[in-house]
């Protein structure tokens, strides 16, 4: 777990650093900053896509997925609880801030990508902790610049990064069997899809939901096994 600790060090740190910054930037700036941001995070989920290998199970992922992401309201919960924090710091600093967007947003950001699931592996099997740590880096100056526009909701998304990373690393020896090369592919093109709709969103394009989305990074782990099977028969 210590990788997984420093991760989310790295978020908090790289958070706080981008709220001070905040303070001194113009919100007409920070508007356009916020937006070439989403072009850069469209750019980065176009490329992060193309790892898919089976167009027909990334389809079926993310159908099924967002039947399953609409049937909770994910999306829904998630904002809910960051409109609740918010709540919390409105009363005590007496200006509004937005948490739950910087929480989805960067949640999202730090947690679909190939390198949170390889690494968490390797972390967790191994011990070898490099993967994360570079993504540790990474996270960090990611944290600095969307904090600078999005605030403190940034902040909050270590306890995603903590969880999320903390379980698979903690359930490697129990994951890995069924996590190949062929599912991680899927399950990073899936969620990489998920990067361009929230980039989307961040442009003013869209106002996808893109949280209830998110059980469709998770079903290549059933779906391609299948699909396997079904082959051999035919």
């Amino acid at each position: 777990m210590i990788a997984t600790l420093v991760n989310a060090a790295a978020v908090i740190a790289g958070g706080i650093i981008g709220i001070l910054f905040k303070k001194g930037i113009p919100e007409r700036i920070s508007d356009t900053v916020f937006k070439g941001l989403g072009l850069c995070t469209l750019f980065i989920g176009i490329s992060g896509s193309l790892c898919g290998k089976n167009v027909i199970i990334v389809i079926i992922s993310i159908v099924l997925g967002a039947i399953i992401g609409e049937g909770i309201d994910l999306d829904s919960k998630i904002y809910s609880l960051g409109e609740l924090i918010e709540k919390k710091f409105n009363k005590v600093g007496g200006k509004k801030v937005s948490v739950a967007e910087g929480f989805v947003t960067s949640s999202l950001l730090f947690c679909v990508g190939a390198m949170t699931i390889v690494g968490s592996l390797q972390s967790g099997l191994t011990g070898d902790h490099s993967t994360i740590f570079t993504k540790s880096t990474l996270d960090f100056v990611a944290a600095i610049i969307f904090a600078s526009t999005l605030g403190i909701g940034v902040l909050f998304s270590a306890v995603f990064v903590l969880v999320y990373q903390g379980a698979i690393t903690l359930f490697a020896q129990w994951l890995s069997p069924v996590l190949s090369t062929a599912v991680i592919d899927e399950m990073s093109c899936a969620g990489y899809i998920l990067i361009i709709a929230l980039a989307l969103n961040m442009i003013g394009i869209t106002k996808l939901k893109v949280m209830n989305y998110v059980p469709a990074v998770f079903l290549p782990i059933a779906i391609c096994p299948l699909a396997d099977l079904i082959g051999s028969i035919l």
